[in-house]
């Protein structure tokens, strides 16, 4: 696949980036590169590779799923600077 100037100056409007005309030409260029990058991965035996979820061994910490009620609204409004009626209440932003 290659990149011309016309498809990244649409790359570059979906991604609502300004490109000056003299600089489509370049960003089809690294378009291209990064493509050919990935076409590159793409050829690699990845068969028998197991996922990862960190290049270290480890175990995630689990712990029960279970549903609690919570019932903590009066320390959770301690920390705010101001509470009305058991909410958080902020200045007015919009007029």
């Amino acid at each position: 696949m290659s990149i011309d100037a016309e498809t990244a100056r649409k790359v570059a409007k979906l991604a609502r980036i300004r490109v000056e005309e003299d600089e489509l030409s370049a960003l089809a260029g690294e378009f291209n590169t990064i493509l050919g990058f990935i076409e590159q991965l793409q050829t690699v035996d990845v068969e028998g590779v197991e996922p990862m979820t960190s290049v270290t061994p480890q175990r995630l910490k689990r712990r029960a799923d279970t549903v609690t009620d919570g019932d903590r609204q009066a320390a959770v409004l301690a920390n705010a600077p101001d509470a009305r009626e058991g909410f958080f209440a902020v200045p007015k932003v919009v007029e």
